[in-house]
């Protein structure tokens, strides 16, 4: 078996452990986080023309990426992904309002609910009353 070496920063280290031949089914994607981004931009723009080449390499990017990245950065993309996701915080007026809102309409719905069950009982009292003192068949209609 023949030793490789790897190069860690600018000193060759020996490999100890044999490198695994077999390649992943699929390869990964790599992603970048806007900060990530936005610090490789500022290093990439601060260097000479053959200093870029050195800090691409580091990285291990293409220059095609630091084009995509400007662009991005220009139209404000950037900004937009180093915000935090999701909905931004709300007023905690807005909130208890909100909540307040939705409890009105649960206790208005609440409220009809209880005035229909209120009629129906006034309407089957009324109706007993008449069946008990046998006014039902004399008064030939329905209940008021």
């Amino acid at each position: 078996m023949v030793m490789t070496t790897v190069v860690s920063g600018r000193h060759a280290e020996p490999v100890t452990e044999p490198v695994e031949p077999e390649v992943p089914e699929r390869a990964s994607r790599r992603t970048y986080s806007a900060q990530y981004k936005l610090r490789v931009l500022a290093e990439y723009e601060r260097r000479g023309r053959d200093e870029r080449g050195a800090l691409l390499r580091r990285e291990g990017l293409y220059s095609s990426l630091i084009s995509e990245w400007r662009k991005q950065r220009d139209q404000g993309a950037l900004q937009a992904l180093a915000a935090s996701p999701g909905r931004p915080p709300s007023d905690s007026r807005e909130q208890e309002l909100t909540r307040l809102r939705r409890e009105n309409a649960r206790l208005q719905s609440d409220l009809g609910k209880a005035r229909r069950v209120i009629e129906v009982q006034g309407k089957l009292s009324a109706l007993l009353e008449q069946l008990a003192t046998g006014g039902a068949e004399t008064g030939g209609g329905e209940p008021k």
